[in-house]
């Protein structure tokens, strides 16, 4: 029976393939995101030693400590750097610092794990893309509402077993709850967090290359707005983003900082795969109404339609395979010039927007 004609398809497992115990010691530094977290507790699956942690707020580092207390504390960066043992530095620092530092580690000999978005601007990602090339070492980006998210794994399956044929679109949504009381200054000044499609859009971005295996893609429109927050006139509450890929795939996603405090989560993030064939659905974080936390896809195809619940059913491979990568230098987790395309679309997109609003396309 064709693929496209049931919809008999399980969730896979990936395999849990630890690195060797003691052969991969990373470090962290700027904690001022919570990805940090995410980022060095997926490592610490995959077999890594959190040796070090460095950041300028020193409560930052007794609560990191709280939850990986075998890392050190760091006297500086410099500190971590000059450690030989080290091989790969995990960054949320301030979103306008991470490619300072991404330059400077990989100057020192380390790979670098960046949390999104890595960049904000083009300048950050082109002295980037030359020192990786320069030196040869991985610049890997976490774009965490794909790579933490067991119902996108699953959807990458059903793509490669053509459960819905050709993808010929993608419709992100990418909704946050803002906790305005809770962020510190920076979060609302652009030369910080870069605009919101450069930030929170990325993922969207990236979500769309790896579905539809597109290599690269041209703006058609852009849009940024802040609609509620007059007291902070550089933030941006909404953004949203037309695209074509270079293989005819289309994109539309929105972001925006409006989850109401009656979601029980912080946003409906949700993923719409159009196929020639069928579609999938992705209902990432809650299910609303039915009691959900989220991790649910709905397949509909020629075949019928069917709703899986795959938590726990696939797991995050990402963080297995790029710690591979690390020793093995092999790129398996993501290639390069997919978390670099991925940022430079979105860079692009934002100052598509930027430059409309200035010139009084937007109020």
């Amino acid at each position: 029976m064709e693929s496209t004609h049931h919809t008999d398809f399980e969730p896979i497992h990936h395999q849990e393939n630890l690195v060797k115990p003691n052969t991969l010691f990373i470090a962290a530094c700027g904690l001022e995101h919570g990805h940090i977290y995410s980022m060095c507790k997926g490592m610490k699956k995959a077999g890594a030693v959190i040796s070090w942690v460095w950041d300028k707020d020193p409560n930052k580092i007794a609560a990191f400590q709280e939850e990986f207390p075998e890392a050190k504390t760091a006297s500086s960066l410099n500190e971590i750097l000059q450690d030989q043992g080290i091989q790969m530095v995990a960054c949320a620092a301030i979103p306008s610092e991470r490619g300072h530092i991404g330059l400077h580690v990989l100057d020192a000999g380390k790979h670098f794990f960046s949390a999104k978005t890595p960049f904000t601007t083009l300048e950050q990602l082109h002295a980037a893309r030359e020192k990786v090339n320069e030196t040869g070492l991985t610049w890997a980006v976490f774009y965490s509402e794909r790579l933490q998210v067991e119902c996108s794994g699953f959807a990458e399956q059903l793509l490669e077993q053509g459960a819905i044929g050709d993808v010929i679109q993608v419709l992100g949504l990418g909704p946050h709850r803002l906790n305005i009381t809770n962020r510190p200054e920076w979060f609302f000044q652009k030369a910080y967090y870069g605009g919101i499609i450069s930030d929170i859009g990325s993922h969207q971005i990236e979500q769309f290359l790896w579905f539809t295996h597109a290599k690269d893609a041209t703006i058609q429109s852009s849009t940024v707005r802040n609609f509620a927050h007059p007291e902070h006139p550089e933030f941006e509450d909404y953004g949203d983003v037309h695209l074509i890929g270079d293989n005819g795939a289309m994109h539309y996603f929105r972001v925006d900082w409006f989850t109401p405090d009656g979601l029980s989560n912080w946003g409906d993030g949700r993923t719409t795969i159009l196929g020639t064939d069928g579609y999938i659905e992705l209902r990432k974080y809650v299910d609303i109404t039915s009691n959900s936390d989220g991790e649910r896809l709905y397949l509909v195809n020629h075949g019928g339609e069917r709703l899986y619940d795959v938590r726990g059913k696939v797991g995050y491979p990402y963080f297995y395979r790029l710690a591979h990568d690390i020793l093995e230098n092999t790129s398996t987790a993501m290639p390069q010039e997919h978390a670099f395309k991925a940022a430079e679309l979105c860079l692009l997109a934002q100052h598509r927007a930027d430059t409309q609003k200035k010139e009084g396309g937007i109020r």
